[in-house]
């Protein structure tokens, strides 16, 4: 969410970055919801003032043994008028705010100026593709084929966009969890968590993804909300405190099974593990100065690439425009790693600064070391989504005969196995 004292006097920069979003939003009830917050504000205050200069005068003529009876009665009339403005400024302020929350955060200046993804530059590349001298099977053709992947039962149990993972491929699943934690967490500094997989409102509020995009979510019977990402349990996890400016930054991994209702989606990647209504995902997230955020973001990224170098897979890293970036984020890299069964590269992990625009929301504040309470900035990124590696690794580590090679990294985790077949 914006600062409002931001957001009302910087009208003209909160609409050219709506223009660079692509996104249509009116402003006017911004600007005439703060007219109103001032006014009531001033009125409520002078109140105040007046109750305050009464309650010492009081005081002066009790002491004096002088008749206050006057000054109590206008004080009780400054009191009923104060009563009356408070609910009012209180409702003028929330309207405020659910306009606020509507509003996307404003993009990083390095961020490029584009309308969709086709004009994410290429920051840079690693690896090679690998040299195969077969045409490659798609990873839903090759899972199926060895009997590790069972995406027809899964639809029988559950429905389109589910899977089941069998003997190796569960093992591999399972493996790449316990992987990726130990290397975030040994190797990377990241404290381990294990968040719930259903939070509230506000926790979802707080990231950004209420109330905008509640069509993505699901919804339980007991304003629970499934979690689309441990973004949103990991970051809420410091909702409403102040921390210790010293200790910053703060950094977790943490996996969890994730859900999303793939809304707007149909039609696209409807085979395989590319897009789930549940997979599972190791996030990473930090707790960053503002002064060091963006040098944050750089280590988070290249924490998260460093899984797919430890895997041997190929990957480019891209800048996400203006017109592709998130709601929430200033700035985000996108990695994506190539897929030689589609000859595509596609997303598998999205790193983002939200600078103080998710804190805001969440009240997550420091105090610097000249003791003044700012609002941290948090950076979240996937390291990495557990499914689209399996794709990855089932890819591009395929052989003629159907089998897959297992990577290196993953052997000690599959107790010594080299080769699915």
């Amino acid at each position: 969410m914006l600062d409002i004292k931001f957001a009302v006097t910087n009208l003209d920069k909160i609409k050219e970055m709506l223009i660079k979003r692509g996104q249509t939003i009116d402003l006017a009830p911004l600007e005439s919801l703060n007219d109103e917050r001032k006014r009531l504000q001033q009125e409520y205050d002078s109140l105040r003032a007046e109750q305050n200069k009464a309650s010492e005068e009081i005081a002066r003529l009790k002491k004096d043994k002088k008749d206050a009876s006057s000054i109590i009665a206008s004080m009780q009339s400054a009191a009923s008028k104060v009563k009356e403005i408070q609910p009012k400024l209180t409702e003028i302020e929330d309207k405020l705010r659910s306009v606020l929350l509507l509003i996307p955060n404003i993009p990083h200046e390095s961020v490029p100026v584009g309308t969709d993804s086709a004009q994410n530059p290429v920051v840079r590349t690693w690896g090679e593709k690998p040299n195969l001298d077969f045409k490659p099977k798609e990873h839903f053709d090759i899972g199926e084929n060895l009997g590790i992947l069972d995406f027809d039962r899964a639809a029988k149990i559950s429905g389109a966009r589910f899977t089941i993972y069998k003997s190796h491929g569960a093992a591999l699943e399972r493996a790449l969890i316990n992987f990726m934690l130990d290397v975030h967490t040994r190797e990377n500094g990241y404290t381990e968590m294990l968040p719930p997989y259903m939070v509230n409102a506000k926790a979802m509020t707080g990231t950004g993804q209420l109330p905008k995009f509640e069509a993505d979510l699901f919804k339980t019977n007991y304003d629970y909300y499934l979690i689309p990402t441990a973004e949103v349990p990991v970051t809420n996890y410091y909702a409403d405190e102040i921390l210790k400016g010293a200790d910053l930054p703060i950094k977790f991994s943490a996996y969890s099974a994730c859900f999303r209702s793939e809304a707007g989606s149909y039609g696209k990647d409807t085979r395989g593990l590319i897009r789930q209504h549940q997979f599972n995902k190791v996030e990473l997230v930090k707790f960053a100065h503002p002064d060091n955020s963006y040098a944050e973001l750089e280590s988070l990224t290249n924490n998260a690439e460093s899984i797919l170098q430890k895997l041997g897979l190929h990957y480019r890293v891209v800048s996400l425009c203006t017109g592709d970036i998130g709601f929430s984020s200033a700035k985000t890299y996108d990695i994506e790693v190539w897929l030689p069964g589609q000859n595509a590269y596609r997303e598998i992990s999205s790193c983002s600064n939200f600078e103080d625009f998710q804190a805001r929301r969440a009240n997550i504040r420091f105090k610097d070391a000249g003791g003044k309470t700012r609002f941290v900035h948090t950076l979240n990124g996937s390291g990495l989504a557990v499914g689209r590696t399996v794709v990855a690794i089932l890819e591009n580590y395929q052989l003629s005969d159907g089998s897959v090679v297992i990577p290196e990294a993953l052997r000690f985790y599959m107790h010594g196995l080299e080769k699915i077949t």
